[in-house]
């Protein structure tokens, strides 16, 4: 086997970021596509000489290998089953499930089936991440005591869209939390190798009045086992290109991590190791660009190691139990949210196994604070 054979299911906006940064792996082929839009699913397949399913059953069940999944949140779960089920490996967008339940019947499905699974996180397979993980282990700038982190992008108008998924308690598990939440948990649980310990967050509509939706902006308080604290802010209504930023502080130094920066990492380290560039700041050289170029790069990276995996009968560097444990910070930050104050892990775990998390979702509407401000 010298390549693998994807179906793809949704054609979306985040397609074209998998399709650009895979354009130039002959491992990957992707050959069929299915979309609820089938004039958006017809164009996909003409733009990159795919077959066109207009059905999922039908397409899972030729003769591709390993099916990419695209669509909603609420539909991860539905769609992973099938394809398992189908004997497909598979590679689902982030976040993993809307709930743990939904992960652990995903992660049992796959197990059951024997296929690679994998969730595309692409922060995990971001050059610049690599590198400030790399940097964190080698102890450069030693123990780490605070973290802040940012992600903003434009999501008014699927928030001001009745009836639309985007930002919905349910359909979407909630709003910008955990929408860009998943990518900066399971970056720092990564980076870190360390768990949440507590939470403390606060929810706010600032774009959308519709009862219907959750938050579009949230911040965060994190306390990590080892004693790190971290603060999370994710934005669903800004005015700019969607960016992200990272900032870490250790007992021996700083990185500074941006997005829209054509060199993405600063560090200022006093370790011996940084040798010539020790007490000063230095810019190293990493494969990146600003958006979009930071997406194409980063999903390439991701579906290349998935591909590796099903070649070389591997299992995935990011592991669906590491995709869950982001879901878990997410769902123990709206715990806090509805709860008024800080919120530990085991509070969440004792819901999960009694009530089920599905019921923080539930009840997620009460606990945002509306502050509408835009006319």
């Amino acid at each position: 086997m010298e390549f693998v054979k994807y179906g793809i299911i949704g054609s979306g906006t985040v397609w074209r970021f998998h399709r650009i940064g895979c354009k130039s792996n002959p491992k990957i082929k992707f050959t069929s596509v299915y979309d609820i839009n089938e004039k958006v699913a017809r164009r996909s397949a003409k733009t990159s000489k795919m077959n066109y399913y207009n059905s999922v059953d039908d397409l899972i069940k030729s003769d591709i290998d390993a099916v990419l999944i695209m669509v909603p949140h609420f539909l991860h779960e539905k769609y992973v089953t099938a394809a398992a089920e189908a004997g497909k490996h598979v590679l689902c967008e982030k976040p993993m499930a809307t709930t743990l339940e939904g992960c652990d019947d995903m992660i049992k499905a796959t197990k059951k089936a024997g296929v690679k699974f994998m969730i595309a996180e692409n922060h995990r397979f971001l050059p610049a991440h690599a590198y400030i993980k790399d940097a964190l282990q080698s102890g450069l700038i030693g123990n780490i005591f605070l973290i802040r982190s940012y992600e903003g992008v434009n999501e008014i108008p699927g928030l001001m869209k009745e009836g639309f998924w985007k930002g919905h308690p349910i359909l979407a598990g909630g709003g910008s939390l955990m929408d860009m939440g998943a990518h900066k948990f399971a970056t720092i649980n990564w980076i870190l190798n360390d768990k949440v310990e507590s939470a403390y967050c606060w929810l706010t509509k600032q774009c959308t009045n519709l009862d219907e939706k959750a938050e579009d902006n949230a911040m965060v308080l994190l306390k990590y086992s080892k004693g790190t604290i971290i603060e999370t802010l994710v934005s669903f209504s800004v005015i700019s290109p969607p960016t992200n930023s990272l900032e870490i502080y250790g007992t021996e130094g700083t990185i500074i991590e941006n997005h829209e920066w054509y060199k993405p990492v600063r560090i200022f380290s006093n370790n011996e190791k940084m040798g010539k560039n020790k007490g000063k700041w230095h810019e190293p050289e990493i494969n990146h660009g600003p958006f979009p170029k930071y997406y194409e790069i980063s999903m390439g990276a991701e579906d290349s190691h998935f591909t590796d995996c099903i070649l070389d009968n591997k299992e995935p560097e990011f592991t669906p139990q590491q995709a869950k444990e982001a879901i878990a910070t997410v769902l123990l930050s709206y715990l806090s949210a509805e709860r008024g104050k800080t919120t530990k892990y085991e509070e969440l775990m004792k819901i999960y196994k009694t009530e089920g998390t599905k019921t923080i979702l539930e009840g997620l509407n009460k606990s945002i604070q509306n502050n509408y401000c835009i006319e």
